[in-house]
């Protein structure tokens, strides 16, 4: 694991860019973690993956363990390879020095925890579609977002705001002008960029209708069922697909070949969405059922051969070959027990053993309506971890 061409950590000891770490944790390599972070840090938020074996020692620990001759000790219940990490890179390349002169494969984070949440992955999706699609990947939440480009013209579905100088500037290199930004519901896990990316450019800001009766506070374009939004020679259809939210929508890149699905929070390529994000534990059932029949009623009803394209991806997701994170409807059908579920199984498989709900997801909402001002240091703590907003198969 310690590749020195990946890159030179703050104390001149081997060091894997996030870059580097986010192909090991695709591939699923064994992998373990070091954080050398406070207890309460690493518990808001910590690396994970298949497999990861997250370990918190201190950094204290490691300045104690240098002064007594220790560290091997500490050490000892590590499996190498190993991975320090930290906040900024500092404390854990320390960690590292003194392990590796202990005889112990380790080596850094560059650039630590805030690297890794700023690590921002495109790949273009394969599809059969007058158009190019670009995945936006976040290795740190598995929060997805797209770019739509045709005949000089993009649209970005479900953008992050941290990364809206990104779609910009790629969108300019690809000599297109951004004409919609586009959010799929009013998300709980990440702020949105789209009223952003209106600000900045001269995108319209798209949002679904039923925004509207939770409180929408900002200038945006509202869509239902049934229309349609033009970028270039290419047409994008919403759909309406109640469940995970009560105005979650879908977007459909219309193609030959059965084009691309974006269905935001509604079905992921490892489970479907959750239900109590929106009117919480006694919300979660009535929920669910919209949930059931929009599954069952909607996105089933689109040909096998449509490729599903998330807007999140946890653990259990497989990548395709090419570090993409799609799946045909076909494949889903057959794959996800949950879709082949009667209505009072599927009722009891979304509403139960949820996971935690995402950190500060209250505050998020707010600010995704337009409820509530922040700043960027403020958004970027508040997204921090993983996204929670599935319900695993």
């Amino acid at each position: 694991m310690t590749d020195r061409s990946d890159a030179d950590g703050p104390a001149d000891v081997p060091s894997i860019t996030p870059v580097a770490l986010a192909e090991r944790l695709r591939t699923g390599s064994e992998l373990t973690v070091l954080d050398v972070r406070d207890r309460d840090e690493f518990e808001r938020w910590h690396l994970a993956g298949e497999g990861v074996e997250a370990v918190q020692i201190p950094h204290m620990k490691f300045i104690q363990a240098q002064a007594t001759g220790g560290v091997t000790d500490l050490a000892a219940d590590l499996k190498e390879p190993i991975l320090a990490v930290c906040g900024h890179g500092e404390a854990s390349a320390h960690a590292v020095s003194l392990l590796r002169d202990a005889g112990i494969d380790a080596a850094n984070l560059a650039g630590g925890m805030d690297a890794w949440a700023d690590l921002y992955v495109a790949r273009e999706l394969p599809v059969d579609a007058p158009a190019t699609v670009v995945q936006y990947d976040r290795p740190s939440s598995g929060c997805l977002a797209y770019a739509i480009y045709s005949d000089g013209e993009a649209a970005v579905i479900d953008p992050l705001r941290a990364f809206a100088d990104r779609y910009t500037a790629d969108a300019d290199d690809r000599g297109a002008t951004l004409e919609y930004a586009i959010d799929t519901h009013v998300h709980a896990d990440h702020v949105s960029g789209v009223r952003t990316l209106a600000d900045r450019t001269d995108a319209t800001a798209v949002v679904p209708a039923g925004a509207t009766d939770r409180g929408l506070a900002f200038e945006a374009v509202t869509v239902t069922d049934g229309e349609e939004l033009r970028v270039g020679d290419a047409t994008l259809t919403v759909a309406a697909t109640p469940g995970h939210t009560s105005e979650s929508v879908s977007v459909r890149l219309e193609g030959d070949g059965g084009g691309p699905l974006f269905t935001g929070d509604t079905l992921f390529l490892e489970g479907v969405g959750r239900p109590d994000l929106e009117r919480g534990d006694e919300g979660a059932a009535a929920a669910a059922e919209a949930l059931y029949e929009t599954l069952q009623n909607r996105v089933l009803a689109f040909p096998d051969d449509t490729t599903i394209a998330p807007g999140h991806y946890g653990d259990a997701a497989e990548s395709s070959a090419d570090g993409t994170y799609a799946a045909r409807l076909g494949d889903l059908r057959d794959r996800l027990e949950a879709l082949s579920m009667n209505d009072r199984e599927f009722l009891a498989h979304a509403t139960s053993d949820l996971p935690p709900r995402p950190s500060n997801h209250e505050r998020i909402v707010a600010a995704n309506l337009g409820h509530e001002a922040i700043d960027d240091e403020t958004a970027f703590e508040l997204e921090l971890g993983p996204n929670n907003c599935a319900v695993a198969d």
